[in-house]
């Protein structure tokens, strides 16, 4: 069904985001479902971006090297890819004793816009998300100098979720603050529906909020409840000039951060 929507898209697009472990819902299965990589998911995910012209990108359960990643594969349309590791494991829910935590943060450049796609429970440490901190070269030690501060890294945040409506308001509002104080675009896409709880009982209830937020924190697109397959044009052009009119990035802090 998934790949029938995909195909059938009203417009041509350049990025296709789908959410965090997009075949399975969330889980700590992990040894029922992981796949190893080059599998199903992975040549699917290849299939699409190949027959769509486009990026396709979203996370499921990998094993590899004996450890189980929540891992984002970012696929390009040539078969070019590259992945990243779920950094922030939801330790609530028991994801950091079956998850291996990522080390790196991605940024990739497309069409002359340069994307750093997270996943989920990242969306709530700032620094991780910080817009110039250089954290994709510099993986478990990160340090910014005053004088990089000029530079931004990425256009474009984007999260791939399971975020429960329990918690609504916190992917709402941070999804906003990431907007403003990284003077980027930000993306979320959460799931919707509702899943098993893993002791029997009820089970937990996702209504999307998927978002489009702009460098300035306004909320051009938002959308709750029910599945949907949404399209959304952005202005490299207009972010540009608003990082010349308002560049807040020129006052932020030098920090270092130590793992």
């Amino acid at each position: 069904m998934l790949e029938e929507k995909l195909f059938n898209l009203p417009e041509p697009t350049d990025l296709i985001v789908l959410p965090e472990m997009f075949t399975t819902g969330f889980t700590m299965a992990a040894q029922a479902v992981a796949e190893p990589m080059n599998l199903t998911t992975f040549r699917w995910i290849r299939q699409m971006a190949a027959q769509t012209g486009a990026i396709v990108t979203g996370s499921y359960v990998v094993k590899e090297n004996g450890h189980f990643f929540n891992r984002l594969i970012w696929m390009q349309p040539d078969g070019q890819f590259d992945t990243y590791d779920k950094r922030h494991l939801f330790r609530m829910a028991g994801e950091d004793a079956i998850y291996t935590a990522g080390t790196r943060r991605l940024v990739k450049e497309w069409k002359g816009w340069r994307i750093c796609p997270l996943i989920c429970y990242d969306l709530r440490f700032p620094v991780w998300s910080r817009n110039n901190a250089s954290l994709d070269s510099n993986p478990g030690q990160v340090t910014k100098e005053p004088n990089q501060s000029s530079s931004f890294d990425y256009d474009l945040l984007l999260y791939v979720a399971n975020w429960p409506a329990a918690r609504r308001n916190a992917w709402n509002v941070l999804l906003q603050a990431r907007a403003i104080e990284n003077l980027s675009y930000v993306v979320g896409v959460n799931r919707v529906g509702e899943d098993g709880n893993r002791d029997g009982g009820p089970g937990h209830l996702y209504t999307g909020d998927s978002t489009v937020i702009d460098f300035k924190g306004d909320v051009l697109f938002r959308h709750s409840d029910t599945e949907i397959i949404h399209q959304q044009t952005l202005s490299l052009d207009e972010l540009r000039a608003f990082r010349e009119k308002f560049p807040a990035n020129l006052d932020a802090d030098s920090f270092t951060l130590l793992r």
